[in-house]
Protein backbone atom coordinates (compact mmCIF):
# COMPACT_ATOMS: atom_id res chain seq x y z
CA UNK A 1 0.00 0.00 0.00
CA UNK A 2 0.82 3.73 -0.55
CA UNK A 3 0.35 6.35 1.51
CA UNK A 4 0.42 9.89 -0.16
CA UNK A 5 0.15 13.58 0.99
CA UNK A 6 -1.58 15.87 -1.10
CA UNK A 7 -0.86 19.55 -0.76
CA UNK A 8 -1.18 22.64 -2.14
CA UNK A 9 -2.30 26.56 -1.23
CA UNK A 10 -5.02 28.25 -1.40
CA UNK A 11 -6.71 27.94 -5.08
CA UNK A 12 -4.44 25.61 -6.27
CA UNK A 13 -6.31 23.21 -7.58
CA UNK A 14 -5.30 20.33 -4.94
CA UNK A 15 -8.67 19.20 -4.78
CA UNK A 16 -9.43 19.34 -8.69
CA UNK A 17 -5.93 16.65 -8.48
CA UNK A 18 -7.39 15.00 -6.10
CA UNK A 19 -10.92 14.35 -7.24
CA UNK A 20 -8.90 13.19 -10.67
CA UNK A 21 -7.16 10.81 -8.61
CA UNK A 22 -10.22 9.54 -6.76
CA UNK A 23 -11.87 8.70 -9.79
CA UNK A 24 -8.65 6.56 -11.13
CA UNK A 25 -9.61 4.32 -8.50
CA UNK A 26 -7.22 5.98 -5.22
CA UNK A 27 -8.78 6.35 -1.69
CA UNK A 28 -8.80 9.82 -1.16
CA UNK A 29 -9.79 11.37 2.18
CA UNK A 30 -10.02 15.50 2.79
CA UNK A 31 -8.14 16.80 5.87
CA UNK A 32 -11.01 19.61 5.95
CA UNK A 33 -14.20 16.80 5.76
CA UNK A 34 -12.59 14.97 7.96
CA UNK A 35 -12.08 18.41 10.43
CA UNK A 36 -15.92 19.42 9.59
CA UNK A 37 -17.07 15.82 10.69
CA UNK A 38 -15.03 16.22 14.02
CA UNK A 39 -16.53 19.05 14.89
CA UNK A 40 -20.04 18.36 14.97
CA UNK A 41 -22.08 17.75 17.98
CA UNK A 42 -21.43 14.68 20.33
CA UNK A 43 -17.53 14.51 19.15
CA UNK A 44 -14.89 15.29 21.17
CA UNK A 45 -12.89 18.01 19.28
CA UNK A 46 -16.73 19.73 19.40
CA UNK A 47 -16.43 18.99 23.18
CA UNK A 48 -12.76 20.18 23.86
CA UNK A 49 -13.49 23.67 21.10
CA UNK A 50 -16.73 24.74 23.30
CA UNK A 51 -15.01 23.88 26.82
CA UNK A 52 -11.94 26.43 25.35
CA UNK A 53 -13.56 28.86 23.88
CA UNK A 54 -17.03 29.35 25.50
CA UNK A 55 -20.64 29.13 24.62
CA UNK A 56 -20.07 32.04 21.92
CA UNK A 57 -18.79 29.99 19.74
CA UNK A 58 -22.29 27.67 19.50
CA UNK A 59 -25.09 28.48 17.44
CA UNK A 60 -28.94 27.97 18.87
CA UNK A 61 -28.97 24.68 17.02
CA UNK A 62 -26.18 23.29 18.97
CA UNK A 63 -23.53 23.25 16.22
CA UNK A 64 -20.28 24.96 16.05
CA UNK A 65 -20.97 29.00 15.15
CA UNK A 66 -18.23 28.81 12.42
CA UNK A 67 -17.99 32.11 11.73
CA UNK A 68 -17.71 33.03 15.13
CA UNK A 69 -15.19 30.65 15.66
CA UNK A 70 -13.41 32.21 12.77
CA UNK A 71 -12.86 35.19 13.83
CA UNK A 72 -11.72 34.48 17.68
CA UNK A 73 -9.00 32.29 16.06
CA UNK A 74 -7.69 34.85 13.25
CA UNK A 75 -8.58 37.76 14.85
CA UNK A 76 -7.86 38.01 18.21
CA UNK A 77 -5.03 35.36 17.12
CA UNK A 78 -5.72 32.57 19.04
CA UNK A 79 -5.82 30.03 15.78
CA UNK A 80 -2.65 27.76 17.27
CA UNK A 81 -4.99 27.01 19.94
CA UNK A 82 -7.93 26.05 17.76
CA UNK A 83 -4.99 24.27 15.78
CA UNK A 84 -4.24 22.13 18.92
CA UNK A 85 -7.36 21.00 19.48
CA UNK A 86 -8.66 19.93 15.81
CA UNK A 87 -4.96 19.22 13.89
CA UNK A 88 -3.55 16.09 16.31
CA UNK A 89 -7.32 14.41 15.84
CA UNK A 90 -7.55 15.05 11.96
CA UNK A 91 -4.03 13.65 11.70
CA UNK A 92 -4.88 10.48 13.83
CA UNK A 93 -8.33 9.96 11.95
CA UNK A 94 -6.54 9.71 8.81
CA UNK A 95 -4.08 7.48 10.09
CA UNK A 96 -6.95 5.14 11.29
CA UNK A 97 -8.90 5.38 8.18
CA UNK A 98 -5.16 4.33 5.89
CA UNK A 99 -5.03 1.52 8.39
CA UNK A 100 -8.40 0.27 7.22
CA UNK A 101 -7.87 0.57 3.96
CA UNK A 102 -4.30 -1.10 3.89
CA UNK A 103 -6.23 -4.15 5.92
CA UNK A 104 -8.52 -4.47 3.18
CA UNK A 105 -6.15 -3.86 0.28
CA UNK A 106 -2.71 -3.98 0.04
CA UNK A 107 -1.92 -2.66 -3.04
CA UNK A 108 -4.38 0.94 -2.82
CA UNK A 109 -2.72 4.08 -2.94
CA UNK A 110 -4.36 6.44 -0.16
CA UNK A 111 -4.16 9.59 -0.60
CA UNK A 112 -4.75 12.52 1.71
CA UNK A 113 -5.52 15.83 0.58
CA UNK A 114 -4.35 18.83 3.15
CA UNK A 115 -3.02 21.88 2.53
CA UNK A 116 -1.27 22.14 5.51
CA UNK A 117 1.00 18.93 5.81
CA UNK A 118 3.99 21.29 6.22
CA UNK A 119 2.71 23.77 8.41
CA UNK A 120 1.28 22.24 11.43
CA UNK A 121 3.13 21.44 14.11
CA UNK A 122 1.14 18.33 14.57
CA UNK A 123 2.80 16.01 12.31
CA UNK A 124 4.56 18.64 9.91
CA UNK A 125 7.55 18.60 8.16
CA UNK A 126 9.67 16.12 10.49
CA UNK A 127 6.36 13.80 10.90
CA UNK A 128 5.10 14.11 7.58
CA UNK A 129 7.65 11.68 6.14
CA UNK A 130 6.73 9.33 8.96
CA UNK A 131 2.97 9.82 7.50
CA UNK A 132 3.48 9.29 3.71
CA UNK A 133 5.96 7.50 1.28
CA UNK A 134 5.09 10.20 -0.97
CA UNK A 135 4.62 13.84 -1.08
CA UNK A 136 2.23 15.78 -4.28
CA UNK A 137 2.29 19.45 -4.43
CA UNK A 138 0.21 21.64 -6.87
CA UNK A 139 1.43 24.76 -7.64
CA UNK A 140 -0.14 27.72 -9.57
CA UNK A 141 0.72 31.47 -10.07
CA UNK A 142 -0.26 33.84 -7.06
CA UNK A 143 -2.12 35.66 -9.57
CA UNK A 144 -4.26 32.45 -10.24
CA UNK A 145 -5.02 31.32 -6.78
CA UNK A 146 -6.20 34.55 -5.64
CA UNK A 147 -8.51 34.95 -9.07
CA UNK A 148 -9.72 31.46 -8.10
CA UNK A 149 -10.14 32.23 -4.54
CA UNK A 150 -12.31 35.17 -5.81
CA UNK A 151 -14.13 33.68 -7.95
CA UNK A 152 -15.13 30.69 -5.70
CA UNK A 153 -16.23 33.29 -2.96
CA UNK A 154 -18.41 35.09 -5.21
CA UNK A 155 -20.45 31.77 -6.41
CA UNK A 156 -23.30 33.77 -8.47
CA UNK A 157 -22.87 37.18 -7.21
CA UNK A 158 -21.53 39.93 -9.30
CA UNK A 159 -19.04 41.50 -7.29
CA UNK A 160 -18.52 45.25 -6.40
CA UNK A 161 -14.99 46.88 -6.36
CA UNK A 162 -14.99 46.84 -2.37
CA UNK A 163 -15.93 43.61 -1.70
CA UNK A 164 -13.15 42.36 -4.50
CA UNK A 165 -10.63 44.12 -2.97
CA UNK A 166 -11.93 42.57 0.39
CA UNK A 167 -11.77 39.46 -0.83
CA UNK A 168 -8.32 39.85 -2.45
CA UNK A 169 -6.75 41.15 0.27
CA UNK A 170 -8.15 37.77 2.16
CA UNK A 171 -6.29 36.00 -0.14
CA UNK A 172 -2.82 37.30 0.22
CA UNK A 173 -3.70 37.18 4.01
CA UNK A 174 -4.48 33.34 3.57
CA UNK A 175 -0.91 33.30 1.30
CA UNK A 176 1.04 34.97 3.58
CA UNK A 177 0.41 32.70 6.22
CA UNK A 178 1.20 29.54 4.83
CA UNK A 179 4.88 28.35 3.70
CA UNK A 180 6.05 29.43 0.13
CA UNK A 181 5.22 27.08 -2.65
CA UNK A 182 9.09 27.29 -3.71
CA UNK A 183 9.92 25.29 0.01
CA UNK A 184 7.22 22.82 -0.30
CA UNK A 185 7.89 21.58 -3.94
CA UNK A 186 11.16 20.91 -2.80
CA UNK A 187 10.23 18.74 -0.24
CA UNK A 188 7.61 16.61 -2.53
CA UNK A 189 8.09 13.71 -5.00
CA UNK A 190 6.19 15.39 -7.47
CA UNK A 191 5.15 18.54 -8.53
CA UNK A 192 1.65 18.83 -10.48
CA UNK A 193 1.27 22.78 -12.24
CA UNK A 194 -1.91 23.88 -12.79
CA UNK A 195 -1.29 27.05 -14.70
CA UNK A 196 -3.85 26.09 -17.48
CA UNK A 197 -6.83 23.89 -18.24
CA UNK A 198 -8.93 21.40 -15.70
CA UNK A 199 -7.85 19.17 -18.36
CA UNK A 200 -4.08 20.07 -18.59
CA UNK A 201 -3.62 18.94 -14.83
CA UNK A 202 -5.86 16.53 -15.28
CA UNK A 203 -2.68 14.79 -18.34
CA UNK A 204 -0.88 15.20 -15.32
CA UNK A 205 -2.37 13.26 -12.64
CA UNK A 206 -3.48 10.46 -15.21
CA UNK A 207 0.45 10.14 -16.25
CA UNK A 208 1.38 9.68 -12.46
CA UNK A 209 -1.24 7.43 -11.83
CA UNK A 210 0.65 4.23 -12.58
CA UNK A 211 3.76 5.68 -10.99
CA UNK A 212 2.20 5.20 -7.84
CA UNK A 213 0.04 2.11 -8.61
CA UNK A 214 3.54 0.49 -9.46
CA UNK A 215 4.97 2.12 -6.02
CA UNK A 216 1.93 0.77 -3.82
CA UNK A 217 2.76 -2.45 -5.64
CA UNK A 218 6.18 -2.80 -5.06
CA UNK A 219 6.34 -1.09 -1.44
CA UNK A 220 8.09 -2.99 0.97
CA UNK A 221 6.10 -4.73 3.61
Amino acid sequence: MLRVGLTGGLGSGKSTAAQRFAALGARVFSADVIGRELMQPGEAVYAAIVAHFGAAVVSPDGSLDRAALARIAFTDGRLEELNAIVHPAVIARQAELIDEIAARDANAVAIVESALIFETKYGGEGGCRRRFDRLIFVKASEELKIARFVARAAGSRTLGDEARRALVAEARRRISRQIDDASKAAKCDYVLTNDGSIEQLQAQVDALWPVLKDAAMHRPG
